[in-house]
């Protein structure tokens, strides 16, 4: 795992070489209107200021609940109890990188999506209130947290829009990928290591098609999640990447006749 002054360093190094995205180093339309429509606009809705407000409420809660972490740990101490609070205060996606996956979801018109690692649930409750999504399964390795993330999508009233699968990915991840066929949209955001990564691309790769985008959270992370980036972006599948350093994505659309890579400020 990085140190903060090495995340701080490679983060100012980004900000410094990436793409603006106002149309500097950005030569495919499909990509120009992704900045246009994901990453530049302003617009929200309704669904922003419910799902905001949850959030607002889960960082003032000081009630404490058991962890069971079956992944890399988290950056913040691997106790077996945390407060709510904390929780949210440094496990959730910000604000910011939340929305931004509301608004991918909007840009691909995904309507089924995967998420591994529901967390308390706020970018959970995010994909599920894009316009057109129907339906989001999500896996919650901690019961307890998964009761919470499940709390929260019935105070939205999106319970019936996401189903939350709890227990170990190595076990409830092939049971729906089984059930559920192909996504439009996965959001891998669960164990943050070299291996235990290209084991779920390996796995979620047949579940994929030529519209899908798959999300890879914390790119940047540690040299494991940096590895592990750079291999997926070299896979025959992969069409276009765009590294935005807290998040990477991947498309895999086949009228793209040549592999492209995009840094793009955000």
């Amino acid at each position: 795992m990085y140190a903060g002054a090495t995340i701080v360093l490679k983060y100012l190094r980004y900000l410094l070489t990436a793409s603006n995205g106002k149309g500097h180093g950005i030569h495919s339309p499909f990509v120009f209107r992704f900045v246009q429509e994901v990453l530049e606009t302003k617009a929200g809705d309704d669904w922003f200021t419910k799902i905001e407000a949850e959030r607002n409420g889960l960082l003032m809660d000081k009630s404490v609940i058991p962890i069971l972490d079956f992944g890399a740990g988290s950056r913040f101490g691997n106790k077996t109890e945390k407060k709510v609070g904390d929780i949210a205060r440094h496990a959730l996606k910000s604000p910011k990188y939340a929305r931004l996956i509301n608004r991918l979801a909007r840009f691909t018109g995904a309507a089924t999506a995967l998420e591994l690692g529901t967390s308390l649930g706020t970018t959970t409750a995010y994909l599920a209130a894009a316009p057109g999504m129907l339906k989001v399964n999500t896996l919650e390795g901690s019961p307890a947290v998964a009761a919470r993330a499940q709390a929260l999508f019935i105070s939205l009233h999106l319970q019936d829009k996401i189903t939350i699968h709890e227990g170990d990915f190595a076990e409830t991840l092939p049971l729906v990928l089984q059930k559920e066929g192909k996504f439009d949209l996965i959001f891998m955001d669960g164990n943050h290591r070299y291996e235990p990564t290209l084991t779920y691309w390996n796995q979620l790769l047949p579940f994929t098609h030529r519209d899908s985008v798959i999300i890879v959270d914390d790119i940047h992370w540690s040299r494991e999640m940096e590895n592990a980036w750079e291999w997926i972006q070299q896979q025959p599948q992969v069409s276009l990447t765009i590294d935005l350093f807290f998040v990477g994505l991947v498309f895999f659309k086949t009228d793209f006749t040549q592999k492209q890579h995009f840094t793009i400020r955000h």
